[in-house]
């Protein structure tokens, strides 16, 4: 867990190009070992993240793609 949680600070955290221009829905994502993906909110660098595993990033990502979530 300590391993996971030292990738998770030192990730190279981006700005989805989805997230609102006007910075009221800003989500960040990070690669991470393993095809793993770090998702946060850019609000709140320190607060929580998700991490999910290569298959749930691809559904995650194929569900915003088919405007599932909107």
């Amino acid at each position: 867990m300590d391993d996971l949680i030292q990738e998770l600070h030192s990730a190279h955290w981006r700005k989805s190009t989805l997230s609102g221009g006007d910075g009221s829905n800003c989500v960040e994502i990070a690669n991470l070992p393993n095809g793993h993906r770090g998702v946060r909110d850019s609000k709140n660098p320190t607060g929580p993240a998700l991490v999910l595993t290569p298959h749930q990033w691809n559904t995650f990502a194929d569900s915003i793609k088919n405007g599932d979530l909107d």
